[in-house]
């Protein structure tokens, strides 16, 4: 009965270390996963961050683009009014 006894109090004391064993590992898959999920939140904040960047960029390229078509325009029709100028100079006798 005393060596019944022992045996019981044995695996009891089996199970209570595997237990405990079992809630150390469980708490340090925790905290790989929330390792890994910081790298993965800084990741896409970081890409996040790039994008405007890269718009910027584009909208400079647009606006020095329109900018450029603009002056071209201008330029034009100032040679087309300097032209018409010139057409009635000349029709006058200026």
């Amino acid at each position: 009965m005393n060596k019944m006894m022992l045996s019981i109090a044995a695996a009891v004391c089996l199970m209570c270390a595997s237990s405990v064993s079992f809630a150390n590992e469980m708490g340090k898959m925790a905290n790989e996963m929330k390792g890994e999920m910081k790298g993965d939140m800084k990741a896409a904040t970081d890409a996040m961050k790039a994008k405007p960047d890269a718009m910027k960029g584009e909208m400079k390229a647009k606006t020095d683009s329109m900018k450029a078509t603009k002056d071209a325009m201008k330029d034009d029709m100032k040679a087309a009014k300097d032209a018409m100028k010139g057409d009635m100079k000349g029709a006058m006798g200026y």
